[in-house]
């Protein structure tokens, strides 16, 4: 390790801002946070939080890169970094601080592509926004590239949340299910013990929802608020029959998946040769998919091995207030609660996350969780570009 990388293992206490862009590719989720210590002993208050949405065009631009060529996503690679730089920026400046008093930078990127570890395909995932151009623009020390060693472990590279939902949100004597809505829903299952957290993608969140919403208003709406379009209809029982009959909700943990399994090209089969139908019944149906995709996962993978103590909704699903009430209800006798119980915002859970991973790698901590992703043991993940001096 160079000096730098001992100075910031030295300390003790450390400012660090955690980026994040999900599956829905809506925009930057920043958070800074004061971190003290590490590892089980590690204790975290949050100085600010804030999302940056990405204009429309950008956004347009960053879903076409799904299916998009080489040169796109290069040229995004950069131009998102330079997203993310100013997301770190204006969250700092949003606390009264200025870069030079910020330790670190932990960024996920912005998924693009990723292919999980079954069939005939080498495992891979591909997050771009090019750490460099973070820490030259902000000046910060920046670790990304959290997902490949985890792969190379023979994981899935996700989920990589649980590791931070077990350091901060344990509990003696309790386990805890984590529900994390955001473009697909996971959830990380946790006990006071480590090396007994399992996590797994439970299948699509709210990218079919969002899909739904901009078919039904010919691109007007891109996401139902508070779920006030699916609250007006009733669920197709013929339809949403067939899309749980799906073979990945069936699929033991661990396992992952993304846009490339539950994104526009899943959703385009869906409508396809449907016969004339409500739009408002579409939106519903989509609702109850995600619902009840959930509750069916926590039904099968985990009720029979663990006592739930309680499920707790995070991510931006956590504001679709029909969502969360068709999933207490598919969920029934589990308890089921808003986010807000865990003393953070729901949204900047996963931001807070990635500052909690940032500063396990410069501590030299493996924060990945073999339960969870399947790896063949605790890895050091990400990788450190060092800031300006």
């Amino acid at each position: 390790m160079s000096g730098a990388w001992n100075s910031l293992h030295a300390l003790n206490r450390r400012l660090v801002v955690g980026l994040m862009s999900g599956t829905s590719a809506d925009g930057v989720d920043g958070a800074l946070v004061e971190i003290t210590g590490a590892g089980a002993d590690l204790s975290l208050d949050l100085l600010a939080w804030r999302t940056d949405p990405f204009p429309r065009e950008e956004r347009r631009r960053i879903h076409s890169l799904f299916d998009g060529n080489v040169a796109d996503i290069c040229e995004m690679n950069v131009l998102l970094a330079e997203r993310f730089a100013e997301a770190a920026l204006r969250v700092i400046a949003q606390a009264g601080l200025s870069p030079s008093d910020v330790h670190l930078i932990g960024s996920h990127g912005q998924t693009v592509f990723h292919i999980p570890r079954r069939g005939s395909q080498t495992p891979s995932s591909l997050q771009i926004g090019e750490p460099a151009v973070i820490a030259e623009r902000t000046g910060i020390t920046t670790v990304a590239n959290f997902r490949p060693r985890d792969i190379a472990a023979g994981g899935e590279g996700a989920p990589l949340v649980p590791y931070a939902d077990w350091v901060l949100f344990r509990k003696p004597g309790q386990v805890r299910c984590l529900l994390n809505i955001g473009g697909i829903a996971n959830v990380t299952i946790v006990t006071p013990d480590l090396d007994d957290v399992v996590a797994f993608d439970t299948g699509p969140g709210n990218m079919v929802i969002d899909a739904a919403m901009v078919w039904a208003t010919n691109g007007k709406d891109t996401y139902d608020e508070s779920g006030a379009i699916a609250a007006e209809a009733r669920h197709d029982d013929s339809l949403l029959n067939r899309l749980l009959d799906d073979a990945y909700l069936e699929q033991q943990p661990p396992k992952s998946t993304g846009r490339e399994k539950f994104g526009q090209i899943f959703f385009d089969g869906v409508i396809e040769g449907l016969d004339a139908t409500d739009s408002r019944t579409v939106v519903s149906t989509m609702t109850s998919f995600v619902a009840q995709s959930i509750a069916q996962a926590l039904q099968r993978f985990v009720s029979p091995k663990y006592d739930i103590t309680e499920v707790v909704v995070t991510g931006g699903g956590a504001s679709n207030l029909e969502l969360v009430r068709r999933l207490g209800a598919a969920a029934h006798p589990l308890p089921v609660h808003h986010g807000d119980v865990l003393g953070i915002p729901p949204e900047a859970k996963e931001a807070i996350s990635f500052a909690v991973l940032a500063n396990e790698t410069v501590c030299g901590q493996p924060s990945n969780v073999p339960g969870a992703t399947g790896a063949d043991g605790p890895r050091v993940l990400g990788a450190i570009v060092p800031g300006r001096s």
